[in-house]
């Protein structure tokens, strides 16, 4: 008998714990506030943590046409045209293009290249209307863009659409130098 009342006790015990810390998770939840009133998301960017792995972050200057990005990317998302340069040697790029529609976002394609030129950034959103859209080619992105100093925006996408030609060419002056200079 002295049994039974103890596992009566015990099982009234186990459901009303139980209870409170529903009770009392409910509660934290009403208390605290909503995404938007911690985060105003387009204007107030959200907190990423330093490793995250965001849309590529790439420096036209220092790539050298290696292709030893596109040849790790896993799903085949990098495109890379490279033309003989005129002046000195090694290679003009005239195209780096991500298929962003592809792209898992593994960060295999950083790891091989051998002048750092490519890197995760932390942005996360690169929203737009078309598939179009999703395809960026670093080469013909606005220079702060291309030159990894600025963030990838739907804006500089929608941009680089309308150039036919690479926005600037190994060997040419850097308009930066002129600016400062």
């Amino acid at each position: 008998m002295y049994r039974w009342f103890t596992d009566v006790f015990r099982a009234c015990w186990t459901v009303l714990h139980g209870m409170s810390v529903t009770i009392l998770t409910m509660a934290r939840t009403y208390r605290r506030r909503t995404f938007t009133e911690s985060f105003e998301y387009p204007e107030v960017p959200v907190p990423v943590k330093a490793r995250y792995r965001g849309f590529h972050r790439f420096d036209l200057t220092t790539c050298i046409g290696c292709e030893k990005c596109a040849v790790a990317c896993p799903v085949d998302c990098i495109y890379i045209e490279k033309v003989k340069s005129p002046v000195g040697k090694g290679f003009r790029i005239d195209g780096f293009a991500v298929d962003y529609t592809k792209c898992m976002f593994c960060a295999l394609c950083i790891d091989p290249c051998p002048v750092d030129c490519i890197f995760m950034g932390s942005n996360f959103d690169l929203s737009c209307f078309s598939r179009d859209g999703c395809i960026v080619d670093y080469a013909k992105l606005p220079l702060q863009t291309a030159w990894g100093r600025a963030t990838l925006n739907p804006t500089s996408v929608a941009e680089s659409k309308v150039l036919y030609e690479p926005v600037w060419i190994k060997g040419e002056p850097s308009p930066f130098v002129d600016a400062e200079g």
